[in-house]
């Protein structure tokens, strides 16, 4: 793949505080349906560092759609009914052990899976094929590989793995829930991770997550609690290496085959 190509080169689903891609040239808003409901809101069609790339607000563009409420289906479908095949999940989460501290950016290579009552699967629909999706690796390493490089070229600094914990919101965890999360081994906490991922890997997309550290999950730092002026002074300066890194990804990945 170059930048001459007509194919997209990279899905991005921004989380909390990544409502618009910085720098995606001529953006189209493109309105669709799915066989399972409506997206979240437009997908914004453009070019970034001279590639294709669609992007999707996980929340609406005004942050109306809360966590447990997000059409996860809708979304990933969208995504890939326009071409996806390589997708990145941008999530706001909170950190948990002591290399995740607020505003780092770190790359997970595992999750673990709290929330309930979710649509979790594209089988969820009568008459559907059963998918037994393997999902012992959740991030395809090739596309974690690409943006572990892409920090590397940029001099942004990423934590490479760690396991996200994705609790079902819209509230934030007590202390001992938290506690619990730490005690199965979560680095990070965060609402949206789950059911993207999987949905991801039954439509046989590459699938990565970057995560930006909002806030210590409660009980980890020294706030008595979390603010949400707080999270969001952590989102702006997390996000601001976030155009330079993803329009390096993109060089990364058109240097190397898809999948793995």
């Amino acid at each position: 793949m170059n930048n001459e190509t007509s194919d997209l080169a990279l899905g991005v689903i921004g989380g909390t505080g990544v409502y618009r891609l910085a720098n995606l040239e001529g953006a189209e808003a493109i309105e669709l349906d799915t066989p399972y409901g409506t997206p979240s809101g437009p997908v914004r069609m453009g070019r970034l560092a001279g590639f294709r790339v669609a992007f999707l607000a996980r929340h609406g563009e005004a942050h109306s759609v809360a966590p447990h409420r997000i059409n996860y289906r809708a979304n990933v479908h969208a995504l890939h009914q326009l071409g996806v095949r390589r997708l990145l999940g941008i999530n706001a989460v909170g950190g948990i052990t002591e290399r995740m501290g607020p505003r780092v950016l770190a790359v997970p290579d595992q999750i673990i899976d709290y929330s309930h009552g979710r649509l979790s699967s594209f089988c969820d629909t009568d008459g559907a094929k059963v998918e037994h999706v393997d999902f012992t690796h959740p991030y395809t390493p090739a596309l974690r590989t690409a943006l572990m490089r892409a920090g590397a070229a940029t001099g942004t600094r990423l934590v490479d793995g760690g396991t996200y914990g994705c609790t079902q919101g819209p509230r934030l965890e007590t202390i001992a829930e938290i506690a619990r999360l730490r005690r199965d081994g979560c680095d990070l906490v965060g609402m949206t991770g789950m059911p993207e991922a999987v949905l991801a890997r039954e439509l046989a997309m590459d699938y990565a997550s970057l995560c930006l550290v909002a806030n210590w999950a409660a009980g980890c730092g020294d706030e008595a609690e979390i603010t949400m002026d707080e999270v969001m002074a952590n989102m702006g300066a997390a996000t601001e290496a976030v155009p330079t890194l993803l329009a390096q990804l993109l060089v990364t990945l058109a240097a190397q085959p898809q999948g793995g």
